[in-house]
């Protein structure tokens, strides 16, 4: 059984990843080997991401191969042993004929600390997570200030990495545009830490003034931008969701939208099944439908504004047995066409 993991908008994710790792290589070997070192920076910066074809070989289990993404390959510690083991190839490799003495091994070493190393620094901030200090701790590191795929991150750093692309290697406008590219998304980063801040104060009025007795929350923005968020709170029978803009009239918002949990459906000591929901923070929904028969698994800390402000999960899994195991099967894939688009748009402009 295959899966999909949760890849919706992955192009722009990965897109993001190859900009910053690019950065990476010009900084480090920019000035000796030019666009190459682009190049490999941008390998490095895709290196992590490499753990959704990996966890395949290791696992036949789809939970397994989910949850393995975003793990170890996304460490701390496999950026200090992958710079090494990384940087000592790409030398060897390098270092031949005309090539050779251009570069040392510590050149290549720094080259991929700083590609690998951002990767999973830059992944911490999302809503998604990882977990930064295995094998010390398997907790996942998520911050919620900014998208999986945020293009006003995104777009204004690709734009200066390519104009350092016609630039030769010995002209400093190469640096100065690189530096331009972090500076900007960086700022923006600081934006989206301030913006979430902010937004967790409103959502905390928002819950306390309607009387919501909650036992925790957590807000992220929603997907390609950082000026819609959603916020979820969990009470012991429900959750209670509801969404807010920055450009939003009232500083609180009161439309929320109740979820009751449901416990029963499955064995809530299943080992797969803890797995999963660790993976989800603990914010996930069980759905039994009748007609026909299958079980749904719905990751609540990702869900689609629909026309009519309800919820749908982008990550919703179909669970069955498989013998001692449970497995899973994505069942709903993103459609553009079904106007979440300009439902987005709408509801950033506020209400």
């Amino acid at each position: 059984m295959q899966i999909k993991l949760f890849l919706t908008f992955a192009p722009m994710d990965s897109l993001t990843q190859i900009v910053l790792g690019a950065a990476c290589g010009e900084i480090a070997l920019g000035k000796k080997i030019g666009n190459k070192a682009l190049l490999f920076g941008a390998i490095g910066g895709t290196i992590p991401d490499l753990d959704v074809f990996i966890g395949k070989l290791f696992y036949t289990n789809t939970i397994d191969i989910m949850t393995f993404h975003r793990g170890f390959m996304h460490s701390l510690t496999f950026a200090f042993l992958g710079a090494f083991i990384f940087g000592f190839v790409a030398f060897k490799l390098y270092n031949s004929g005309k090539r050779a003495h251009l570069t040392t091994q510590k050149d290549w070493t720094w080259l991929f600390f700083l590609s690998v190393f951002t990767h999973p620094l830059l992944d911490s901030f999302t809503p998604y997570g990882t977990q930064l200090f295995l094998p010390f701790s398997d907790t996942r590191i998520a911050f919620n200030n900014i998208s999986v795929a945020d293009p006003t991150y995104t777009l204004p750093f690709l734009f200066c990495m390519i104009v350092v692309l016609f630039f030769k290697r010995t002209n400093p406008k190469r640096l100065k545009w690189t530096r331009v590219g972090i500076y900007v998304s960086s700022a923006y980063m600081i934006f989206t830490i301030g913006n979430k801040i902010y937004m967790d104060s409103v959502f905390k009025k928002s819950f306390d003034d309607a009387a919501i007795s909650y036992t925790r929350y957590r807000t992220q923005p929603t997907i390609l931008n950082n000026f819609l968020w959603y916020g979820i709170a969990e009470t012991k029978t429900a959750y209670k969701i509801a969404y807010y803009s920055v450009f939003d009239k009232k500083n609180r918002t009161d439309n929320f939208i109740t979820i009751a949990k449901d416990t029963t459906i499955l064995d809530q000591n299943n080992a797969d099944l803890k797995r999963l929901t660790w993976f989800s923070d603990q914010y996930y929904l069980i759905e039994k439908q009748e007609n026909p028969f299958r079980v749904i698994y719905n990751d609540l800390r990702y869900v689609m504004l629909t026309k009519q402000d309800s919820v749908r999960a982008v990550m919703n899994f179909e669970i069955k047995k498989n013998g001692s195991r449970l497995e899973m099967k994505r069942t709903t894939n993103f459609n553009p066409s079904d106007g979440f688009f300009s439902t987005l748009w709408n509801r950033i402009k506020g209400i």
